[in-house]
């Protein structure tokens, strides 16, 4: 295994416990919707961050979206089929912030902003980028 590959590996293991600690909170009535969204923005950022790291190449910034992008400068092909979940990315996107700090919305708290609806969204798109990589790492 090529040192780029082992690394992918590794941020791609991080990946997965971000997935498993929004997995263990989804069914906990005290747990708040979006600790479960920043987790599954955690999960498909580390995932696409893997990709880059598979592709020998620096990823840096947080936007799942953007990092999506822009592996079109890395690789054509590798951004040409992870595209399709650019509009996955952008929607997990808007978990990284908001879900942490209480003003990173006017007059609510994350717990107050976010509903089920929102965290049951970002399991189903954070599970679908989190296995898209490990099928391409596989």
């Amino acid at each position: 295994m090529t040192p780029a590959l082992e690394e992918a590996h590794r941020l791609q293991r991080l990946a997965l416990r971000d997935r498993g600690t929004f997995d263990l909170l989804l069914p906990l009535p005290q747990a708040t919707l979006a600790a479960i969204g920043f987790h599954a923005q955690q999960a498909a950022e580390k995932s696409i961050k893997a990709v880059w790291l598979r592709e020998d190449a620096d990823p840096w910034g947080h936007s799942v979206k953007k990092l999506i992008d822009d592996l079109e400068s890395v690789n054509l092909t590798v951004h040409q089929y992870f595209a399709q979940y650019a509009r996955a990315g952008l929607v997990l996107d808007r978990f990284y912030i908001p879900t942490r700090y209480p003003n990173g919305l006017p007059d609510l708290t994350p717990a107050e902003a976010f509903v089920a609806d929102d965290a049951a969204n970002c399991v189903l798109l954070a599970e679908i980028i989190v296995e898209a990589v490990h099928r391409y790492l596989a």
